[in-house]
């Protein structure tokens, strides 16, 4: 088992020091070790534990459910089922989102496709969206 520094923990997990820390400080991370001067270590599991909740955090999972996620896996097998539940759940609201962003998209896309079609040549800055026209 290898144990990392909380700079390297930050860099490998993409968080930053301060979310490592609250992330400890309010339970998702759970018996980080600590060093004889007190600095914490991170493992390979605490950065499996992170890898996970840089997946959940970035789809929009509530830091609450992530928590209570934490808290059933600390708690064993016998919660496999409301874990499951709690993904399943995620996972459809994840769905829904994708499907809102996929239409939003879409419309942009129509938006971009109306400015191309418009006659003339369409202004430099007007391509990288910062020019004012109609919002037809």
């Amino acid at each position: 088992m290898s144990g990392y520094a909380p700079s390297e923990a930050a860099r490998r997990s993409g968080f930053s020091l301060d979310t490592l820390r609250y992330y400890e400080k309010i339970g998702l991370l759970a018996d980080v070790e600590r060093t004889a001067g007190g600095q914490r270590v991170f493992t390979d599991d605490d950065l499996g534990w992170l890898e996970l909740f840089r997946c959940l955090r970035d789809t929009g999972m509530p830091i609450a459910q992530m928590r209570r996620y934490a808290q059933l896996a600390r708690e064993g097998d016998h919660t496999v089922d409301e874990r499951c539940a709690l993904l399943r759940t995620h996972a459809v609201r994840v769905e829904e989102q994708m499907g809102l962003l996929q239409r939003q998209y879409e419309h942009l896309r129509e938006k971009i496709r109306y400015y191309e079609r418009l006659p003339g040549p369409v202004p430099e800055v007007e391509q990288t969206g910062t020019a004012a026209r109609s919002v037809a």
